[in-house]
């Protein structure tokens, strides 16, 4: 429904935490499986299974996910404090990954 992007174009230029080296990839999906069939198919999937070629394998989330009200573009900010609270406090309805997903009223499932 949108992907974040730079006056570039991209979203490769736009910086995140603080690290010169990282590159954010923020976008709003209509619902799970639509995320999930764009993450686990075709072209992405190829290159999903090639990513330790191109990256640093890492020891903590690099990923968070959350619900957003309709209408609503996150901010670089939002997703940063997302992706922290994800790494200090696990999955939670706040923030979530793929393996542990909370629906948009805060239940596990």
């Amino acid at each position: 429904m949108w992907r974040l992007q730079s006056d570039s174009g991209n979203a490769t230029d736009v910086p995140v935490l603080g690290d010169d080296w990282l590159i954010i990839n923020m976008s709003v999906w209509r619902d799970l499986p639509s995320l999930r069939a764009f993450m686990y198919a075709g072209r992405h999937r190829e290159l999903l299974k090639r990513r330790h070629e191109w990256f640093e394998r890492v020891g903590e989330a690099m990923a968070a996910l959350w619900w957003v009200a309709e209408g609503h573009r996150p901010t670089v900010a939002e997703a940063e404090e997302r992706l922290l609270h994800l790494r200090e406090h696990g999955p939670t309805p706040y923030a979530f990954d793929l393996r542990t997903v909370f629906g948009p009223h805060g239940r596990e499932g």
